[in-house]
């Protein structure tokens, strides 16, 4: 299938101001969004979104778990469409590009084939897909999770937040909740852009990371009961300091790490302390443990270690202990031919690129389960996201845009 002509590019401005015109919806306080999963900010971006799908002349579709597929036609009705997407939700303290780069970038797509009259034989969908980030509620990618038959859809939707709000029933409630059975779609391809969430591509000077692989990843959720007593008057020789627990766990879950370099991560991240006041020793922990690792037995080496090696440390401080695993995949390999498409539109745009491993999970993580997968990354600065300072360049924005568009409208077959 001949390759789409070098000189086609998206619209820059248009994209940016895309990106922006979003970030107004689910403002954060430090210059970044607060547009968690099934809010109402969330129900306001998915409207901005619908509207300009539908300027862009496309018919959305919207299914169980509120995934969200704006569709425009290819030429052929029995061609298999191909898929291009991430999400708009983002974290409590996001930023403006995690995720909505993705979309946005799989909308401009759509903008840029209908200014310059391209057509495909397979229809180009780009898709939204619901809670991504994990935050509100656990565990990250639940909904294309629940597409690729990774969770069953029941269990899904009786995630609770914090404030004990069912999934099912705040989907319900923002009037995303659609017909269509999930999962239902076949597809041809899926593409994904985002940024890279890392520093690697920027130290390296390339415009361009070709996502070979996904790291593997494992939530544990631990759980440790002490006894709430007075920080005064208690002495330290009867203290039951569930604190005092997980500050030696989280020392463990270092060290595990750092025993399995290179290649592997791990830090607790989300910790809630109980009754959390300055003049009482907490009776009560609960924290999530993040292991990652490209490589599936170190994967699975770091979680049997914690396992192994934890209840120790609560029997010797007369703590109890649960862990529950509340999120994990395998280590992901993508596509070879979607890959392939990815680096052969890099090369062909001229930008600089590298292949790269993810180290963050994303739903194409789930879909390369369904149907053949690659993901696009673009460089951040200083690799930081999940934070209000995320930032990256317009031009780096276009140079990931560009790519995808090259990669998604010559998989989708370009109609002369």
């Amino acid at each position: 299938m001949a390759a789409p002509a070098q000189n086609l590019r998206i619209n820059p401005e248009r994209l940016w101001d895309s990106l922006m015109e979003m970030a107004k919806i689910g403002p954060g306080v430090a210059g970044g969004n607060n547009r968690q999963t099934l809010t109402d900010f969330d129900s306001a971006g998915r409207h901005l979104f619908q509207d300009w799908c539908k300027a862009a002349g496309c018919t959305m579709g919207l299914d169980q778990m509120g995934n969200m597929f704006a569709r425009r036609e290819g030429t052929d009705p029995d061609a298999l469409p191909v898929y291009v997407g991430s999400h708009l939700d983002t974290q409590p303290t996001g930023g403006k590009y995690d995720g909505v780069l993705g979309v946005l970038g799989g909308l401009e797509i759509l903008r840029t084939m209908n200014d310059l009259d391209i057509k495909t034989k397979h229809p180009i969908v780009v898709t939204n897909w619901t809670n991504e980030e994990g935050t509100r509620y656990a565990p990250a990618m639940l909904a294309s999770g629940v597409f690729a038959g990774m969770h069953e859809q029941d269990w899904a939707y009786d995630r609770v937040d914090a404030e004990g709000k069912k999934f099912g029933d705040e989907l319900k409630r923002i009037g995303w909740r659609g017909e269509e059975k999930v999962g239902d779609r076949k597809m041809h391809a899926f593409f994904e852009l985002h940024i890279e969430q890392g520093p690697i591509l920027e130290a390296e000077d390339k415009q361009i990371g070709v996502v070979t692989h996904g790291q593997g990843l494992w939530w544990l959720e631990v759980t440790l009961i002490g006894k709430d007593a007075h920080t005064g008057s208690t002495p330290m020789n009867m203290r039951v300091n569930a604190g005092l627990g997980m500050a030696r766990m989280t020392e463990l879950v270092h060290t595990i790490a750092m025993d399995n370099q290179p290649g592997a991560v791990g830090a607790i991240g989300q910790c809630n302390v109980y009754p959390n006041s300055r003049n009482v020793i907490p009776g009560k922990c609960v924290f999530t443990i993040d292991f990652r690792s490209p490589d599936l037995e170190k994967l699975t080496a770091m979680r049997a270690r914690f396992e192994a090696e934890a209840p120790a440390i609560a029997d010797a401080l007369g703590l109890t202990m649960t862990i529950e695993p509340v999120g994990h995949f395998d280590p992901v390999t993508f596509d070879e031919s979607c890959v392939t498409a990815v680096r052969s539109a890099a090369e062909r745009l001229g930008y600089s690129h590298m292949d790269l491993i993810s180290g963050a999970g994303h739903d194409a993580c789930w879909i390369n389960r369904v149907a053949p997968t690659a993901m696009v990354m673009c460089p951040c600065v200083d690799g930081l996201s999940h934070n209000e300072a995320e930032e990256i360049s317009k031009e780096w924005a276009a140079a990931g845009a560009d790519v995808l568009f090259h990669a998604v409208i010559e998989t989708a077959g370009v109609v002369a």
